[in-house]
């Protein structure tokens, strides 16, 4: 059976992808630091789908969590053939109000481990001359973001950086795809005091889109015409930065 890794595959985009997965005969492997979470979700998807649904309770804000979430899938002798890199974190507020040790495990969480999962599975999927991964980017990717810096900025990391092992798999049998979602409804907004923007696609929206364009092999997906227009480069940078300190103004009034 081939199988989907997806990390943060409890909720959200990655649990919704996990079921897009698991309703096209693919073995689903949720990762998570939340074992309730994981043992929720997968009751879900076996009640849902007839596909083998493993979990693996995992903290990914640690250093060295990617390496140990690996090895401890060889151990289990499990072939990965899609990795989908979900699992992130955001932050909103004034940088040098947002608490240092915070930022620190949002980088862990959504730059370092992600590459390191990146490495270790794509070496393995160059061996057998097949695979594909799926970073979630955002489409914060574009430009940078007042009141939200750092986690912009992580999110033009992973942009970057799959783009570039995109060109470097070329011809080698791998696809490299970059999942760019604008305001989605999560758990993001309620976890960092912000409202929910009207203009918010819904996790099962951008999780339908995005399967069907990475399975197309498609570089950037993003989801809805408002988020393809954030992105564009057609709009002045200016103008994007002011719309994104609108949307945090709230957070950041509660915090003043």
């Amino acid at each position: 059976m081939e199988y989907a890794l997806i990390t943060g595959g409890t909720s959200g985009i990655g649990f919704e992808l996990a079921r897009n997965f698991a309703a096209s005969g693919y073995g689903v492997i949720i990762v998570s630091s939340s074992s309730e979470r994981l043992q929720k979700a997968r009751q879900k998807l076996k009640d849902s789908y007839d596909v083998k649904v493993l979990e693996y309770q995992q903290d990914m804000r640690r250093i060295g969590a990617a390496a140990e979430l690996y090895d401890r899938i060889k151990k289990n002798n499990i072939n990965i053939s899609i990795l989908v890199n979900n699992a992130g974190v955001g932050l909103v507020g004034r940088t040098d109000e947002i608490d240092l040790q915070h930022d620190e495990g949002m980088l862990i969480l959504n730059i370092i481990n992600l590459v390191e999962l990146s490495k270790l599975f794509i070496a393995d999927m160059y061996r057998q001359g097949s695979g594909r991964i799926l970073n979630v980017a955002s489409t914060g990717a574009f430009l940078p973001g007042p009141y939200t810096s750092t986690y912009y900025a992580s999110k033009a990391f992973v942009l970057s950086y799959s783009r570039a092992i995109r060109y470097e798999a070329r011809g080698k049998g791998i696809q490299v795809c970059t999942l760019c979602p604008g305001a989605t409804k999560t758990e993001f907004f309620s976890r960092e005091g912000v409202n929910v923007p009207r203009i918010a696609m819904t996790s099962e929206e951008v999780a339908r889109y995005a399967y069907k364009r990475f399975m197309k092999n498609k570089e950037i997906i993003i989801p809805g015409i408002i988020n393809k227009l954030q992105a564009s480069r057609w709009v002045p940078v200016k103008l994007k930065m002011k719309i994104v300190e609108n949307m945090k103004n709230q957070k950041v009034k509660n915090q003043g």
